[in-house]
């Protein structure tokens, strides 16, 4: 009647042996160590630099436990992992010192991080620790305001060089396009010209209203952004710079960090675990943009740049090999006119490729520019700091359109990083750091302390009273509590979920939601023994009618954690994934592993007169008619 068919068990036993798998990773604790990470766009992290790394921790007689390349996402990095922190800190500045020999320019970023002890066969099975919020593992709070102003004028501008080319090819003559703040101004010497000019702007540009102004011949059509365009603008600075941020995080290595828009203009930063805040800063707040120039590869140019002289509207930058190149200081295009970019073959040779794709307003001058330059190479160039480096350098082939492609001797994967820092090389707008705050790892580590105590310590009392009210059943529900605990850390380190101070709330709420299940089971299992049942009947009966009960009351409450979990934000969401999880472990916990232990103990015994589930009192009696064993 109480028995389990063998499959039951085995699952349950696999469930279990998983749980603590994956829960085993959270106590092996994390080692210092310093990240190497590109700080150029157009420098790679590659196993040489591992090789590099290891070399002048050798020349500085540093002993690292370990040096380990890794490729998180797109981006790639070398970690050093050493014994403590003054080490640690040793590492940092003699890896400083070797990969950045010109301070003013560094190549590569040099962090401070930590990292997991976890053994490498459990980290192979993605057997992880769970990351930690800001409040338990320490780190750096930013609050960043988007400069919403300067993105409106970096678009307002881009609309008065459209303005010039449009009215070119309409053969309006105008007496000068200026950009005043957010509004551009267009002088005209009569009327009648400036009619042909705003019909002309009207049927190209919808994002545009346009008014009159001025006298005699000085007459003036102001165009500014409509509303809905200036909002267009601000929700795509946002995401753009959000993206970015995401990219740049990266570098540093950052476990789970939190980077999430809030309010019209406001972006929060929150780096758990960081410990060189002023790295991070720097990070956060540099400036790249995107710009397509064509080369200058004329021999008297060629001639100049070898006599070390730069000739007359041009520029001198460094390709990705080092080599110098010749660059007109006219702007084609910007990062603003690039909608997407995406690595691939060549449709004829099969060779890999970026795909590119332009808005329509960037497509106009592509198509303008590559007719007249078929046969001449065209720089796309990335600039961080005011300083500009040469992505790549395709030679133009036929008349470009909103959608083009660049070839040439790249390998795939050289085809995907291209691809990558097209895509998220700049920031939409500039962003200015107006709030910070820094959590020590010594307070991360006393909420860690208390969180942990007070969880303990209400398992202790429940585990107590349930013993001594329940006996062998109270100690069952125990086990089975236990069990809720170990799979729900498993679930949650499976997940890479990150714990937070109201996390844990939601596993201390989940231990009292767990318990109430198996104190339903085991009174359904006294009303039945009060009912004259036999005990196997009791607990056969008892637990088939608990589940219902168990299984509503659960119910309900997952609908108010789901709905906690699609509604709020921040500290709340973190509750409610840690809540809605812990109702699924409950429930199995609750129900078929204490089942099980139940079954494991008195299922098999045939001739059963009495179990512990404490005292069963019947009505008109005064002893209890089922004893305590």
């Amino acid at each position: 009647m109480n028995r389990y068919a063998l499959w039951k068990y085995l699952v349950i036993a696999v469930a279990l042996f998983f749980g603590a798998l994956y829960t085993a990773p959270n106590f092996f604790g994390e080692s210092p160590a310093v990240q190497v990470s590109s700080q150029k766009a157009t420098v790679k992290i590659d196993p040489g630099t591992l090789a590099r790394v290891q070399d002048v921790l050798k020349a500085e007689n540093i002993a690292a436990q370990g040096v380990f390349f890794e490729q998180l996402g797109l981006n790639a990095t070398v970690r050093a992992r050493f014994a403590d922190t003054d080490t640690q800190i040793k590492a940092k500045d003699a890896l400083q010192r070797a990969l950045n020999p010109d301070p003013a320019d560094p190549t590569y970023v040099v962090a401070l991080n930590l990292v997991s002890n976890t053994p490498r066969w459990m980290a192979n099975l993605r057997a992880l620790p769970m990351y930690l919020g800001l409040d338990l593992r320490g780190g750096v709070y930013f609050l960043l305001e988007v400069d919403m102003k300067a993105a409106i004028e970096k678009r307002v501008e881009s609309v008065a060089g459209d303005l010039r080319t449009l009215l070119r090819e309409k053969n309006v003559r105008h007496g000068g396009i200026t950009r005043n703040g957010a509004q551009i101004e267009i002088r005209f010497r009569d009327a009648e010209t400036r009619e042909r000019a705003s019909g002309a702007i009207r049927d190209a540009n919808r994002e545009l209203q346009l008014r009159e102004d001025g006298a005699g011949s000085d007459l003036l059509l102001i165009a500014t952004l409509a509303p809905s365009a200036v909002q267009q603008v601000q929700e795509y600075a946002l995401k753009q710079n959000i993206g970015t941020l995401h990219n740049r995080v990266n570098e540093l290595g950052v476990a789970e960090p939190t980077i999430q828009q809030q309010g019209a203009n406001r972006i929060v930063v929150q780096l758990p675990g960081v410990q060189d805040t002023a790295k991070a800063k720097e990070l956060l707040g540099r400036t790249a943009t995107l710009e397509m120039r064509m080369v200058e590869d004329s021999a008297e140019a060629l001639a100049a740049l070898g006599a070390g002289a730069v000739p007359f509207g041009t520029e001198r930058f460094l390709d990705r090999n080092g080599q110098p190149l010749l660059v007109k200081r006219q702007v084609i295009v910007t990062g603003d006119n690039l909608t997407d970019a995406q690595a691939g073959f060549d449709s004829q040779t099969q060779e890999p490729a970026v795909h590119l794709t332009v808005d329509a307003k960037g497509a106009r001058i592509i198509r303008d520019v590559s007719r007249e330059n078929v046969g001449k190479r065209m720089a796309i160039l990335l600039f961080e700091k005011g300083k500009g480096e040469v992505v790549t350098a395709p030679v133009i082939r036929s008349e470009l359109g909103a959608r083009f492609q660049i070839t040439g001797q790249m390998t795939t994967q050289e085809a995907s990083d291209t691809a990558l820092l097209l895509r998220a090389g700049s920031l939409a707008a500039p962003m200015e750091i107006i709030e910070e705050r820094t959590i020590g790892p010594s307070l991360g580590a006393d909420n860690i302390e208390r969180g942990f105590n007070s969880t303990l310590y209400g398992f202790l009392a429940i585990a107590v009273f349930m013993i001594l009210y329940y006996g062998v059943f109270g100690l069952i529900s125990v086990v089975a509590l236990s069990a809720n605990v170990m799979l729900l850390i498993g679930l949650l380190s499976l997940l890479q979920a990150t714990l937070t101070l109201p996390g844990i709330a939601a596993i201390a709420l989940t231990l009292g939601m767990a318990i109430d299940a198996n104190v339903l089971i085991n009174e359904r299992v006294r009303e039945e023994l009060r009912n004259g049942r036999s005990p196997q009947q009791a607990i056969s009966e008892g637990y088939d009618k608990a589940f219902a009960t168990i299984l509503d009351s659960n119910v309900t409450t997952l609908i108010a954690g789901v709905a906690l979990l699609l509604f709020g934000s921040g500290p709340v969401r973190g509750f409610a994934v840690v809540h809605c999880l812990g109702i699924l472990t409950s429930i199995f916990s609750a129900v078929f592993v204490s089942r099980a232990l139940v079954n494991l103990v008195y299922g098999y015994r045939h001739r059963l007169t009495k179990i512990s589930i404490g005292q069963v009192w019947r009505p008109g009696t005064d002893k209890a008619s089922v004893p305590v064993k």
